[in-house]
């Protein structure tokens, strides 16, 4: 039976990336050593760590006045290392979710932080509309995609700020105009590769201004100059994000991808207003076309929904542990006919209780 995959993270991966990446695993290059065993210094695996990180431009449409990373320590990381490289007097941060919390938390922990808008009051299920941008901050933080609870930014904020954005859950999902940011970052296991590995883009002429000392890992120059290698790199995971780019762009890149998702999520919400056992836990306007959070009316037939997925093969569609309810995690891998699917299932749900 096929297996429908949902879930929010490690993510459903393309197939052609999978078998690709299996053959590497065996044999990569024809050099008759597996991926996982080649020197990370030699000339096979240098070339697969730039062309991953010039497709990031490619896709992005970013010129030569940007570095890309591919550095460990997942998106967590990145919320210490934004405040400790770009933090000099004070920042502005929006607050729209969990991973937005936690990454104010850290920065609280490097300088001042001005928490300018939160959608917390009604447990994060919209998105900020009205807020004042401080035009004293070094940056503006916030987190593109909300994969807990379901919401997604669909106009960005405008502001002459330096704009920091984590789009781990969303990042290559759909066009936009990357040049308005200074820096993305983006855990890979979401949406764009295996976990192990986090994507940074950034505007090479907002680093260096707080005058602090950094140790060398957690210095984004220190690291773009060694071209993410300064310590060992995840080398399985660059390589199968890089694939995952590949396979991106091969099949028309942004525009494409966009019209794919948009069509899934179309797809899913009509059904999720239509059904009468369920109901959406965020504001339309706001639902994220990646996560949609969604809950049954009725939690006494929750069991009874469990058993119509797995007999279906739908994997993964269980609400995170922190909200409960349930979650269709729709990466750019997932293909229409698994939500397919997963409508038919909620319609019969709806014909033997509604």
């Amino acid at each position: 039976m096929k297996v429908h995959n949902f879930s929010a993270g490690p993510g459903i991966l393309p197939e052609e990336v999978l078998r690709k990446a299996s053959e590497a695993v065996i044999n990569f290059n024809n050099l008759g050593l597996s991926l996982l065993e080649i020197s990370h210094r030699s000339q096979d695996f240098e070339e697969v760590m730039e062309k991953a990180r010039g497709l990031v431009k490619e896709l992005f449409g970013l010129g030569n006045d940007y570095d890309v990373l591919f550095l460990q320590g997942g998106a967590s990381l990145q919320f210490y290392m934004v405040p400790m490289n770009l933090l000099k007097t004070k920042a502005a941060y929006i607050n729209t979710g969990t991973w937005a919390s936690e990454a104010i938390a850290d920065a609280k922990k490097v300088g001042t932080i001005d928490v300018i808008a939160s959608s917390e009051d009604k447990k994060f299920t919209y998105i900020p509309k009205k807020f004042t941008v401080p035009k004293d901050a070094d940056y503006l933080h916030f987190t593109s995609n909300n994969t807990i609870y379901g919401s997604q930014w669909k106009e960005f904020p405008k502001t002459d700020l330096p704009l920091v954005c984590d789009m781990s859950s969303d990042i290559f999902s759909k066009q936009i105009d990357a040049s308005k940011f200074s820096l993305i970052y983006a855990g890979a296991q979401k949406n764009m590769g295996p976990a192990g590995t986090t994507m940074i883009a950034y505007k090479k002429e907002i680093m260096g201004k707080t005058g602090r000392s950094l140790p060398k890992m957690l210095d984004y120059e220190a690291n773009a100059k060694k071209d993410s290698m300064l310590n060992t790199p995840p080398v399985f995971a660059v390589y199968v994000s890089m694939l995952t780019m590949e396979w991106l762009k091969n099949n028309g890149g942004l525009p494409w991808i966009e019209k794919v998702n948009e069509m899934k999520s179309n797809t899913f919400y009509s059904a999720l207003d239509h059904n009468p056992l369920f109901k959406g836990t965020v504001e339309k306007e706001d639902r994220s076309q990646m996560n949609a959070t969604f809950l049954l009316k009725n939690e006494k037939l929750e069991p009874e929904f469990d058993k119509l997925l797995k007999e279906a093969g739908i994997s993964g569609l269980r609400g995170h542990r922190s909200v409960g309810g349930y979650r269709a995690s729709m990466y750019n891998a997932l293909p229409l006919e698994s939500v397919n699917v997963l409508t038919s299932v909620m319609r019969e749900m709806a014909n033997k209780f509604g």
